[in-house]
């Protein structure tokens, strides 16, 4: 939990992902195509990515625990979240207040 914690209050906004994950890529695509550089961090590629993946799973309350996004060092949630706060115009304000976009 602590490696999570850490990992996810050192950049604006932190992804949590599994890189054959469909729902991990379209987060990081809009992300990306929003202007936003998120530090992603591929569990399945990370040596203590289970652990990791666990931790997550506590916070979410569910499985799978991927994606899992931090903004400005706060668990926003998974994939429906985002696109959710996207839809109704909030993910960007939210991203500038992180310091995410300097539009």
């Amino acid at each position: 939990m602590d490696k999570v914690m850490k990992l996810a209050s050192q950049r604006a906004v932190v992804i949590f992902s599994v890189s054959s994950c469909c729902m991990c890529y379209s987060v990081k695509s809009l992300f990306h195509e929003l202007g936003v550089n998120p530090a992603v961090h591929e569990l399945d590629e990370e040596p203590k990515g289970a652990e990791m993946e666990k931790a997550l799973v506590k916070l979410l309350g569910r499985r799978p625990a991927v994606p899992a996004i931090f903004i400005g060092g706060r668990l926003v949630g998974s994939t429906d979240r985002i696109l959710s706060l996207h839809l109704s115009g909030k993910l960007v304000p939210l991203l500038r207040d992180a310091g995410a976009l300097w539009l």
